[in-house]
């Protein structure tokens, strides 16, 4: 996916057109929200070199934002994604547009930073269902057997999930793997709870959608085969996981 491939990308679903701020660098186009004016897409020419790649040749980059931080761990260890050039590298993506990175993917990245970007009304109203990996401790509750009697449970709230999305519970030691696909069917119920390790200020109602054996998706494997090396709270998951975990 290259520059032109970007703009039309962008003009065609988000409706907004490519600013260029500076003058000194002409080659350096920014895109924001209509509303609250925040950028969601820098694209700009950077030598190689500067990206820590071979050569000194000028090559285009679109920056993006990514909140999830351990899903930009992820994504920073595939082919063209790197740590932001000349932005925060905590936040930010630098993504190749000369190939390296198939457009489908780049195309989901400019959603992803419209997404993080966006004011918190227009979030709500587009936001698409999201899935995530969430951790259960059955030190805490037990989990093993929540399901028994009934398919829909009332969970701890995780930040950013809404209702629609799903949940992979990944029940910790001595499990230690994802063993239920849920969906959110309510959340934002009030509760009031606090432990020497747990506060919990509001539910979630989830309903259980597929039980997975405890010896598939284990951390050993989330950590070799997906780059997951904790999880320790609410986290997007890579679409390599997200398949396997849908067959």
């Amino acid at each position: 996916m290259n520059r032109q491939a970007v703009f039309d990308y962008i003009k065609e679903k988000y409706k907004v057109s490519p600013e260029y701020p500076w003058r000194k660098y002409d080659g350096s186009a920014v895109f924001r929200h209509t509303d609250n004016k925040k950028w969601f897409a820098l694209v700009m020419d950077v030598q190689r070199d500067r990206l820590g790649l071979s050569g000194s040749d000028y090559v285009d980059v679109i920056n993006l934002k990514a909140d999830d931080i351990f899903f930009r761990d992820i994504l920073i260890q595939e082919d063209g994604i790197m740590p932001a050039y000349h932005m925060n590298k905590l936040h930010w993506l630098s993504v190749l547009l000369d190939g390296s990175v198939p457009e489908e993917k780049v195309r989901e990245l400019i959603d992803m930073s419209f997404m993080a970007t966006a004011s918190a009304k227009k979030k709500e109203k587009i936001r698409p269902p999201k899935e995530w990996i969430i951790p259960a401790n059955p030190k805490y509750y037990d989990i093993i057997h929540a399901f028994d009697e009934t398919d829909v449970i009332d969970w701890k709230q995780g930040a950013g999930i809404k209702k629609g999305d799903t949940v992979f519970m990944y029940v910790g030691a001595p499990v230690s793997a994802v063993m239920y696909k849920c969906l959110v069917i309510e959340t934002g119920i009030p509760y009031e709870f606090e432990h020497k390790y747990i506060t919990i200020k509001a539910l979630m109602k989830i309903r259980l959608q597929k039980r997975y054996s405890p010896d598939k998706f284990t951390f050993e494997v989330l950590q070799s085969e997906y780059g997951i090396y904790a999880v320790r709270g609410p986290r997007g998951i890579p679409n390599s996981l997200s398949e396997a975990l849908r067959k």
